[in-house]
């Protein structure tokens, strides 16, 4: 017999039956949770159950706050005790890098709603008496974080999952996991088999192999993590004996270890450069509250700063050292959505805080599978950031790298070394010995700025401050031993060199290469429909002719952002984000017709970009090519087949610079060749290469818009300003909620501000916002220094009111308020006189 269920989760851990709980929440009560061994069995069991509300991710921040409130109220809900110990959580400074890595935070806790404030020295002393404070500089605190007992807290979970219906079969084995022609899924076990309409893997260590059930390579390996639990302390024990509080949770960031009271005693937990990747192919098949055998050797630099900066750690024995497997992604934050290729498939996977953010991890997927879309913009954690690329070893080496990381400084501008570099485009190594210094998105390598010849920084330029563990803060040598790139919150040694090669562009001639762009050809005779019915804005008629089209979602919001150009009839050519691409091909792969009327072909790998652009880049184009450059022939935002030299391209005449240029668009073969062609004629020009820095900054001179940034589903699409590229007269997804909710009057509004006053540090994004009294006025999205204009910018959703060009307002950067005024878009080139030149 098969039972029909609308939802089946896989995994039976905190992160599994979270989700249960809450897709029965929302009144889905057929909902069924399988568990092969006993609930929390996994790595749920031996998770130290800390809470921290810290993190950088403005995504995973909503997270990790709506798990903390919620588990303040479950034991109300459900009547058990989660063991919810609210003592807050202290993270040391030793640094003023890492002070600056806190006020960058305190913006992201401000705009989100998490309380937090600043501590002394004396005061750490005050809240934890057996800590060390030599050498600090201050701390940050959060009230309301703590720790809780993982077990007590899933018990309570799969309660309140019962009480509304789900139903938990544990001790059961999925067998086989295969889609049915009319798009359930069909799931075997070893006691029952089930129709779903969708299935929800949650399975931890087992990811890779449930994922391999239905054809799914899921970026997820799980890495080893050690803590060690001591005996009592006389100091603690005499603490409770005289009724005081429990000290907080204590994060020495710049030693890389948390620590906190248990039973009497201490909970160190490291996390050690050299940690190995485990269950690379799964646990057994009776694997259950497995550990792995101690490796305290790892551990001891740790050991040692923990000593020194709490000494009683040192005066007690070890009752037990812990070593168990944590779930890793590349980028260390979790996997929550809809599995790529895959209809109604789900991933809730790779939580190296999955007690932290099992709450809202659950909640957002159960929203997303329930009503269509989350709440919460998930891109940060969306599985459609990784793809293809990710292969068994590609994981292995950068999941270590992602535990090694856990403590490190996460500067705005770091770009990190393993496992690169991996994939390339044919100029690269061109580009580096013209001095290119790469970072990497989606695999690629691209070149983010131009050192000098033979420029390289001095060691006494490296240093942090302090004699610290995880002192990381600059870019690996390159191959002759040169360290060209330190990593700041701060302006850093890369601003002038990225100013110049603004000014470069903006005077004479530039080069860019773009080759990681996201490509796909849609065609087909439906091919024209299929696109106009799901962008907002209109479909060109006449073949040519360059568009912006927005594909939203059902509420309003933007889920992606293409450039459309049809290259022949029904042949349209969309590029979009480089970083984007599995996620905004999968969205048109699920959303294209299945009649045959359209067909999709995904060219990221055939097709290379070289964008040229400066008040030179016609008369070094006409020195290659027959064809007109000319306005009347060749305008803006149209495109045609053209020759350079003997190879051909698709030239756009649009770019992301706010210049007089084209996008060159050509089989990548042909690369080398058209890029020498390039340099060779621009000789005469002064040209030169300029990286994606350079263009981000002029960017923010025009106001252009980015995905992630002023573009998310948290904000419709005329919220994000996106008017002229709306045509409400035709029908596309999304339409009825964005005018409804326009109509009941916008809740953020895009803005462009100036910031005066700025000397070492610009907004990167996530700022606060006030106007004159304090109030909060919203958020910055992202900023720099606009060389062109010779200000400092930052692009803004703020509340309505406030968005009027000429209103004064403040922002906090690194702890300073700023005078900021509101001014109009595209404050370089209002007219666009220099793209239409």
């Amino acid at each position: 017999m098969t039972t029909k269920t609308r939802a089946l989760v896989i995994g039976g851990g905190v992160v599994g039956v979270s989700t249960l709980y809450h897709l029965a929440k929302k009144g889905w009560s057929d909902a069924v949770l399988i568990e092969r061994k006993e609930l929390t069995s996994g790595s749920t069991w031996h998770a130290a159950g800390l809470l921290p509300l810290f993190n950088m991710s403005y995504s995973v921040g909503q997270l990790h706050k709506y798990s903390v409130n919620l588990y303040s109220s479950l034991e109300e809900e459900t009547g058990l005790n989660v063991g919810f110990s609210k003592v807050s959580n202290i993270r040391l400074a030793m640094t003023k890098d890492r002070m600056d890595e806190y006020l960058y935070y305190s913006g992201i806790a401000e705009t989100i709603g998490v309380d937090f404030r600043f501590l002394t020295p004396e005061e750490v002393k005050e809240v934890w008496p057996l800590c060390e404070t030599d050498g600090l500089l201050g701390a940050i605190q959060h009230p309301g974080d703590g720790y809780i007992q993982p077990a007590d807290l899933t018990q309570a979970l799969a309660k309140g999952a019962r009480d509304n219906g789900a139903r938990i079969m544990r001790n059961t084995t999925v067998t086989e996991i295969r889609q049915n022609t009319d798009g359930t899924w069909h799931v075997e076990t070893d006691k029952e088999a089930f129709t779903a309409d969708h299935v929800i893997s949650c399975t931890g260590n087992f990811a890779r192999r449930t994922g391999a059930m239905v054809g799914l390579n899921i970026p997820v390996i799980p890495v080893e993590h050690q803590y060690i639990v001591t005996e009592p302390h006389p100091a603690i024990l005499e603490r409770k004996k005289q009724g005081l509080p429990e000290m907080g949770v204590l994060r020495e960031s710049d030693s890389a270890w948390y620590m906190r009271e248990e039973a009497g005693g201490l909970i160190l937990g490291p996390y050690e450069v050299g940690a190995p990747v485990c269950y690379v192919d799964g646990p057994s098949d009776d694997s259950e509250y497995e550990l792995f055998q101690e490796e305290l050797d790892r551990l001891m630099p740790h050991i040692e700063t923990a000593m020194a900066r709490v000494p009683a750690f040192a005066e007690v024995g070890i009752k037990k050292v812990y070593n168990g497997a944590i779930a890793y992604t590349p980028d260390g934050n979790p996997i929550v959505g809809p599995a790529p290729g895959l209809k109604n498939f789900w991933l809730n996977e790779g939580h190296s805080f999955g007690i932290t953010a099992a709450g809202g991890a659950g909640w957002q997927l159960a929203e997303w599978i329930v009503n269509g879309e989350p709440t919460v913009d998930l891109a940060g954690v969306d599985p459609r950031r990784f793809g293809p690329y990710a292969t068994e070893g590609y994981l292995i080496a950068k999941n270590e790298e992602a535990y090694a990381n856990v403590f490190t400084m996460h500067y705005p501008d770091e770009e990190r070394a393993a496992a690169r570099p991996l994939k390339t485009s044919p100029v690269y190594e061109r580009l580096k010995a013209l001095g290119g210094v790469f970072g990497s998105v989606y695999g690629w390598e691209r070149a983010n700025w131009y050192a000098p010849e033979g420029y390289a920084l001095d060691e006494s330029e490296l240093g942090v401050g302090a004699d610290v563990l995880t002192s990381h803060n600059h870019a690996p040598p390159l191959e002759d031993g040169r360290i060209v790139e330190k990593w700041s919150f701060r302006r850093s040694n890369y601003f002038e060199h990225v100013g110049n090669e603004v000014k470069h562009v903006h005077e004479k001639v530039g080069v860019l290469d773009m080759t990681p762009f996201a490509k796909m050809e849609v065609s087909g005779v439906g091919a024209r429909a299929f696109l106009d019915s799901i962008f907002a804005n209109a479909i060109p008629k006449k073949r040519g002719r360059i568009a912006l089209c927005h594909l939203l979602g059902q509420e309003g919001g933007v889920r992606a952002e293409f450039t459309l150009y049809e290259w022949a009839p029904d042949r349209f050519y969309l590029v979009s984000g480089a970083g984007l691409e599995s996620h905004d091909h999968d969205l048109l792969m699920k959303l294209a017709p299945t009649d045959g009327s359209v067909t999709l072909r995904p060219l990221t790998m055939e097709m290379g970009v070289l964008v040229v652009a400066g008040p030179k880049s016609r008369d070094l184009l006409k020195k290659l090519t027959r064809a007109s450059l000319a306005n009347e022939d060749f305008g803006w935002l149209t495109g045609q087949p053209i020759s350079i030299g003997a190879a051909s391209c698709h030239a756009l005449r649009v770019n992301f610079v706010g210049e007089l240029g084209w996008e060159l668009h050509h089989p990548i073969a042909m690369q080398t060749y058209i890029f020498d062609k390039l340099m060779e004629a621009g000789a005469e020009f002064d040209i030169k290469p300029f990286g994606i820095r350079a263009m981000g900054a002029m960017a923010l001179e025009k106001s252009y818009r980015a995905m992630q940034r002023e573009m998310s589903i948290e904000y419709t699409a005329y919220e994000s300003g996106l008017d002229r590229f709306i045509k409400p007269k035709k029908d596309f997804i999304g339409k009825e909620a964005l005018l409804s909710k326009k109509e009941a009057g916008l809740g953020s509004v895009f803005a462009t501000l100036i910031v005066d006053g700025v000397t070492d540090c610009d907004a990167r994004g996530s700022e606060a916002i006030y106007d004159g009294d304090g109030n909060l006025a919203g958020r910055a999205t992202q900023g720099g220094f606009g060389w062109r204009i010779g200000k400092s910018i930052a692009l803004a959703m703020l509340k309505p009111d406030y968005a009027v060009p000429g209103t004064k307002l403040k922002i906090r950067i690194l702890g300073d308020l700023y005078d900021a005024t509101v001014v109009e878009e595209s404050p370089f080139d209002p007219e666009n006189e220099a793209l239409r030149a």
